[in-house]
């Protein structure tokens, strides 16, 4: 985390009540996140329409989520696991619900390393979202991978390694939290959101690189020779590990060519 953060002015901290009060309050905000933007989507398409639900349908559904989640894990464990959850209620269970507990338990306790603590409850976030958003994806099945399979590996490798940061952070004194900057995490969330939203359009081959020259920008000291050598590379191994090797229905030329 030293990378993306500051030291304080001053060198002055906050005090541990207010600090346990606000962190626990913006974990809960976390916790709430993937609901909240799609709510602002859905007020937005009231002004543009697009499709997908109105905001009334999106609060409805995901009050019920939370509702009826437990119980709804309930019935699918005691039927065996015949009965499917919808995506509402799992990201309830897999996200929402671990985020609140982990906003309750940083109330109650005063982190002594808050910068770890902190950090590694934002890799746990990530990680919780990853398993819920790779949660409908097929599984590996013998000793073949499904497409599903390396997200849901490494999503549980970030969430132990999250975990154990936020726990040294508890137990081991440390930095106190520090000015954050803001360059290096937004870049990569763009070059992340830039993948997502364009490898079926315009495919692996375009995208990788792009996706990794955008996330390159958010280092000032990235030389774009070694950079761009760097990428091309990376991405011509993806080419060749995704579609080849693990059989992953990846596009890797743009659609207009293939048209």
């Amino acid at each position: 985390m030293a990378e993306t953060t500051g030291q304080l002015s001053g060198g002055t901290a906050s005090a541990p009540g207010a600090r346990s009060m606000t962190g626990a309050s913006i974990i809960l905000v976390l916790a709430f996140a993937p609901q909240l933007i799609e709510l602002m989507i859905a007020l937005a398409g009231v002004v543009a329409p697009m499709s997908g639900r109105g905001p009334l349908q999106v609060i409805s559904a995901h009050a019920s989520a939370l509702s009826i989640a437990i119980p709804s894990l309930a019935q699918q464990y005691a039927a065996g696991g015949k009965t499917s959850l919808s995506s509402d209620v799992l990201l309830a269970l897999i996200y929402t619900y671990p985020l609140i507990a982990v906003a309750v338990f940083t109330f109650m306790v005063r982190p002594r390393a808050p910068q770890d603590y902190f950090g590694g409850v934002v890799l746990m976030a990530i990680a919780l979202f990853a398993l819920w958003a790779s949660s409908d994806l097929q599984g590996m099945r013998g000793f073949s991978f499904g497409a599903g399979t390396a997200p849901r590996m490494f999503g549980l490798l970030l969430l132990g390694l999250g975990a154990a940061v936020a726990v040294i952070g508890v137990v081991t004194p440390g930095a106190q939290l520090a000015t954050y900057h803001w360059r290096g995490p937004l870049f990569v969330s763009l070059a992340i959101l830039t993948f997502a939203v364009a490898i079926r359009p315009l495919g692996l081959l375009v995208v990788g690189l792009a996706s990794f020259l955008i996330a390159a920008i958010g280092s000032q000291e990235t030389r774009w020779r070694e950079a761009l050598i760097v990428g091309v590379c990376l991405t011509g191994g993806c080419a060749l590990l995704f579609p080849y090797v693990l059989g992953l229905p990846m596009p890797l030329l743009p659609r207009f060519l293939l048209q």
